[in-house]
């Protein structure tokens, strides 16, 4: 499964007004199924976009730091699910908040709250 880019106003609009909601200790995740519009049909992955606002940190440095984390932690668990299962044909769009918690916690949690979000989509 690739690791692809879900942009657009509109679109991060639908999946936060649409989407579905899963809770956990570094990141809340919206996500809907299927691909976002004007995507080829043909192409599965997950979409995957970041929302961190000034309240969660005031420090632009902090707050995309927390974004870069999430992200990698994401890339790293699809690349090693990838190895081990065979390619899946569902795709879903994420739109990935993180929390303050992202920040200071070890890596290895921010990769376990990913692990339990990609299981409660299978």
């Amino acid at each position: 499964m690739q690791l692809l880019r879900l942009r657009g106003r509109k679109v991060c609009d639908k999946v936060i007004a649409n989407g579905n909601v899963w809770k956990g200790k570094t990141m809340t995740v919206r996500w809907l199924p299927g691909a976002p519009p004007l995507e080829p049909k043909n192409r599965h992955g997950l979409y995957m976009g970041t929302l961190a606002s000034t309240r969660l940190n005031k420090s632009a440095v902090k707050r995309n730091r927390m974004r870069r984390r999430c992200k990698e932690a994401f890339r790293l668990t699809i690349k090693n699910a990838a190895e081990k299962d065979s390619p899946q044909k569902e795709s879903f769009q994420l739109l990935v908040s993180p929390r303050s918690a992202t920040l200071s916690c070890a890596f290895a949690d921010i990769q376990m709250d990913v692990r339990r979000f990609l299981s409660s989509l299978r």
